[in-house]
C-alpha cells in the first residue's frame, strides 16, 4: 500500500464537498478514504484503553495508520486545506497529531479551540455508527446552543473529513456519547513551543487516565447537552 493511495487532496473536490466562509471558514468532505483500506486501518488503529485524544506515537500504530498520518501532515495536504479555508501558507505551521479511540459522556462540549491553533482537521474511521445524533460533529452558530447548527451534523463514519479555521466564533461540539469513536485530529499550531506544551499535556493526561480511568468516566458524565467551555 502506498501513502498516496490513502489520502489524495484531489478528493476534496468531490461535488458533495461543503465549503463555507461564514460564520467561520470550514469544510466538510465525504468519502476521503478508499474502501479497500478500511480493514487495514481498523486493524492498525491504536488500542488505547482510555477515553480521549492522545498524542500520536508511531509505535502505537500499524503501518497503514502511520502512512495515513504521513499523508495528513504533508505540506501538499496543508496547502490544499489552506486554499479552501482562505489560509495562506498553512504548510508553514507545525502540526500536532492526536488520536482518539473512545469517548466518555463528558467529551464534546461546545468550544472554539485554543488560540494556539490556526486550523483543525478531523478524519473519522468508524465502520458503522448507531442511528443517533449522539457523538456526531456539529458546527454551531452559538456557544450555548448545541441545536443551532450551521450545517447538517456529520456522522463520524469512515472517510468523513471536517476541517475549520480557528476563530473566536468557530463553535463546535457534539451531543454526549460514550463508547468507541475513532478519529485522527490534525492541528496546525502557531509555534513549536505550543506543540511541545500540548504534547506534554497530552502525555500526562494519558498517564493519568491509565491510573484513574474510573474517575475520568464519572467527571462530567451528567453534563448538560449544551455544556460549553472556552479553550
Amino acid at each position: 500500500m502506498s501513502a498516496a493511495v490513502l489520502l489524495d487532496p484531489a478528493r476534496l473536490d468531490r461535488p458533495d464537498t461543503d465549503i463555507r466562509q461564514e460564520p467561520f471558514p470550514f469544510m466538510i468532505a465525504h468519502g476521503q478514504l478508499p474502501d479497500e483500506a478500511r480493514t487495514e486501518l481498523e486493524n492498525d488503529f491504536p488500542g488505547y484503553t482510555s477515553a480521549g485524544f492522545f498524542p500520536y506515537d508511531p509505535s502505537d500504530c500499524g503501518l497503514s495508520v502511520n502512512l495515513l498520518i504521513q499523508n495528513l501532515t504533508t505540506p501538499e495536504f496543508a496547502r490544499a486545506v489552506g486554499r479552501r479555508l482562505g489560509i495562506e501558507h498553512l504548510d508553514q505551521y507545525p502540526t500536532l497529531v492526536t488520536l482518539c479511540r473512545s469517548l466518555n459522556k463528558r467529551h464534546g462540549t461546545i468550544h472554539t479551540d485554543s488560540k494556539s491553533k490556526v486550523a483543525t482537521a478531523l478524519l473519522y474511521l468508524n465502520s458503522q455508527w448507531p442511528d443517533t445524533s449522539d457523538g456526531c460533529l456539529r458546527f454551531l452558530n452559538r456557544v450555548d446552543d448545541i441545536d443551532d447548527l450551521v450545517a447538517p451534523e456529520l456522522k463520524p463514519l469512515y472517510g468523513e473529513f471536517a476541517v475549520f479555521k480557528r476563530c473566536d466564533n468557530s463553535f463546535h461540539g457534539h451531543l454526549p456519547f460514550e463508547g468507541e469513536r475513532r478519529v485522527i485530529q490534525i492541528a496546525w499550531l502557531t509555534s513549536e513551543e505550543e506543540k511541545l506544551r500540548k504534547t506534554k499535556r497530552g502525555k500526562f493526561s494519558r498517564a493519568f487516565k491509565k491510573l484513574f480511568g474510573s474517575l475520568d468516566r464519572k467527571l462530567g458524565a451528567d453534563r448538560d447537552r449544551s455544556a460549553a467551555h472556552r479553550d
